[in-house]
């Protein structure tokens, strides 16, 4: 096989002229097929009915508190439920606060509570000049959406294949208007990537210029290994002990939901952090909040019991994904190996693959798999301000369309990857 960039420029056009033919056959089939979000299938949305079950006037008595968990307090969650969300992350439950469903809408709060109110007395960030935030890339695009909409600086980080480039995370923290860097340690969104220890331990070794710097450390695909085999090998090191060991306590926010676990609409999620950390945060939440769904907390403890039940709830996710992930890399081996058309990883776990074109053909194809019917997340979308500089980095969503959805999607990206590459090759 001869690769794309070798070809003659009379090879590149009859290869285009059949891959043409086959792009006019999918635009008679108007397709609607779904990749952008990693939203979780009806299937796996379906292997947490049992937790819909009635909860008797017996099971109302939280054993821990006391309390009846249908009434007013209990501010920090029912102690079941910060053992279920420390289990998942391997913290202290001693270091969390349940919240409510979506760990990004904790993450928001987090941002705007350093924005309006400061960090342990220090100065809001309302009232700089200027606040920076790092951010490797590619990311997650709604952390980045956060940062943007209070006005932060956003300075990327490039990623490397076990974490960010942590050389410039510690020359870029020698400013103290850096006030925080978005990080998914587990399975990163989008690349799959695993933190090593060693990228742990030197973020909870990390010496900020500003007091107020904090790790934002969303955690939310801790369990959602692909393989029962790796889950060993892929632990990382509990951030929040590492920096207690640093002498850093307050350097990190760890962020933790269950919301690709039960239900995305309605699952528990949590921070946690240090003791005084935790004390800063809960001043603010008695004014936001007399407290959090604590019957939805108790639907959890009942479900899930402990790690174990998280651990074979997760075997059942692992069961319905894995042949999604497999179809996905399998076409692309299939479709474009050895034509040097572009690049993708094979992760261990998390909700995405990510593809890297040649630079200046990922938004062409995105926008002629739309064409197709076909829709995928934006080819900016997982950099700060929407802005992929070398425009080749594709997010793919395999987890909610169905597997023959997902294998005439994949057939449609694959196409248009071809296209678009050849078509780029061809302005040279």
């Amino acid at each position: 096989m001869i690769p794309y960039d070798q070809m003659t420029r009379e090879d590149l056009l009859k290869e285009k002229e059949s891959l043409v033919s086959a792009y006019k056959k999918y635009e008679k089939m108007e397709l609607s097929l779904n990749m952008a979000r990693g939203k979780p299938s009806v299937e796996q949305l379906d292997l947490s009915m049992g937790m819909l079950a009635p909860i008797s006037h017996d099971e109302v008595i939280d054993v821990d508190s006391g309390m009846d968990v249908r009434n007013y307090g209990v501010l920090e969650g029912l102690e079941g439920a910060k053992k279920l969300l420390a289990s998942m992350v391997s913290c202290d439950p001693n270091s969390v606060i349940v919240c409510g469903n979506s760990s990004l809408n904790v993450m928001y709060d987090q941002i705007a509570r350093g924005f309006s109110f400061g960090y342990l007395g220090e100065k809001p960030w309302s009232k700089l000049k200027k606040v920076k935030w790092l951010c490797p890339v590619p990311g997650y695009d709604r952390h980045f959406s956060i940062t943007e909409h209070f006005g932060f600086e956003m300075i990327p980080i490039p990623m490397n294949s076990d974490g960010p480039d942590m050389d410039l995370v510690e020359e870029y923290v020698k400013d103290d208007s850096v006030k925080g860097i978005w990080c998914v340690p587990k399975y990163s969104n989008p690349e799959g990537i695993v933190y090593s220890e060693e990228v742990v331990k030197r973020f909870a070794n990390l010496k900020p210029a500003a007091k107020d710097f904090r790790i934002f450390w969303d955690n939310a695909y801790a369990v959602h290994y692909l393989y029962d085999e790796i889950e060993k090998q892929d632990q990382i090191p509990d951030i929040l002990l590492e920096c207690k060991k640093a002498g850093n306590p307050n350097l990190v926010f760890e962020f933790m939901s269950t919301s690709k676990i039960s239900f995305s609409g309605s699952g528990i999620s949590g921070v946690a952090s240090s003791p005084e950390n935790k004390k800063d945060i809960i001043s603010s939440m008695t004014v936001q909040t007399i407290g959090y769904d604590k019957v939805n907390q108790l639907r959890h403890i009942k479900f899930f019991k402990d790690a174990a039940g998280i651990r074979e709830h997760m075997k059942k996710h692992a069961k319905i994904l894995r042949p999604k992930f497999l179809c996905v890399i399998n076409t692309l081996e299939r479709d474009l190996s050895g034509k040097n058309v572009g690049t993708w990883n094979n992760p261990n776990g998390g909700y995405f693959i990510t593809f890297r074109t040649i630079p200046n053909v990922a938004s062409k194809v995105v926008s002629m798999c739309f064409a197709l019917g076909v829709t995928l997340t934006g080819a900016g979308a997982p950099f700060p301000y929407g802005q992929d500089p070398k425009d080749s980095v594709i997010r793919i969503a395999p987890s909610f369309p169905t597997l023959e959805e997902l294998q005439t999607a994949m057939d449609v990206f694959t196409l248009c990857v071809r296209l678009a590459t050849i078509d780029e090759i061809l302005k040279k």
